[in-house]
């Protein structure tokens, strides 16, 4: 399930489709499919449409004060920050570090009395420590004490990682989730459906409120294009996961 999860939505995202109509067009000799896969993939590659699509994941732009929060079980924080680098014990940051920040920030404020991590693992790579190994040890070297920490058992998507926690838990219900803006849809969909009673902690915005429209906003680039497919695979996702919980009925 995994593996289809990750691969099958490659071929309806811009870039994937984009070349199936390429590959198509060459195929079949048909000049119309060749132009309709340069201007998909040209739209796609437009800051505006890739801000567009990732507001609209997002939920919104404004993160919450950590002061704003209430109280609650546990504080859970979804892995997909750590690059494993060989002379880097603990690992190296990616590109969501802010949910560990923001897990780090509400647990100080003593928003739980427990921080909970989970420990993903993709299973084409065995050798790799589950993140929320390192994450855990970087936790303790900030002040957070062992005995406040809990690791879920190991996951390969979110939907693991809501059942995981679930199991970790037990009667804890009520938790802060902590994720990416644009991945908390889908995280938060998921959680509840596995019996949780849900806080959203946004972290990790994609979208720069500041930016204005201007002629830049519609030039292609390779970073526009990867903000649109996280955007849209975040969709997909929500879709695919909302579609099984209705046919499970």
């Amino acid at each position: 399930m995994l593996l289809i999860n990750k691969i099958l939505p490659i071929l309806v995202l811009p870039l994937g489709f984009a070349l199936l109509c390429l590959l198509a067009g060459l195929v079949l000799r048909k000049r119309l499919l060749l132009w309709y896969a340069a201007l998909f993939l040209w739209a796609f590659s437009m800051p505006v449409v890739c801000n567009g699509l990732m507001r609209f994941v997002e939920g919104g732009t404004r993160r919450i004060p950590v002061s704003a929060v209430s109280r609650v079980d546990a504080i859970v924080v979804l892995s997909g920050m750590i690059r494993q680098v060989d002379g880097a014990p603990l690992g190296e940051w990616d590109d969501a570090a802010d949910r560990f920040e923001g897990g780090i920030d509400l647990f100080k404020a003593r928003k739980a009395p427990l921080l909970v991590f989970t420990r993903g693992q993709m299973p084409w790579q065995p050798d790799a420590i589950p993140e929320g190994e390192l994450l855990s040890k970087r936790a303790v070297l900030l002040g957070v004490p062992q005995s406040s920490i809990r690791l879920t058992a190991k996951v390969g998507n979110t939907a693991d990682e809501a059942v995981a926690a679930a199991k970790l838990l037990g009667d804890r219900k009520k938790i802060i989730l902590v994720t990416s803006a644009y991945h908390m849809r889908r995280a938060l969909f998921l959680f509840e459906h596995a019996g949780f009673e849900v806080v959203p902690f946004r972290v990790d915005y994609q979208v720069d409120d500041n930016s204005g429209l201007t002629v830049l906003r519609f030039l292609p680039s390779a970073e526009a294009l990867a903000q649109s497919e996280k955007a849209l695979r975040e969709m997909i996702g929500l879709l695919f996961y909302w579609a099984r919980s209705q046919f499970a009925k």
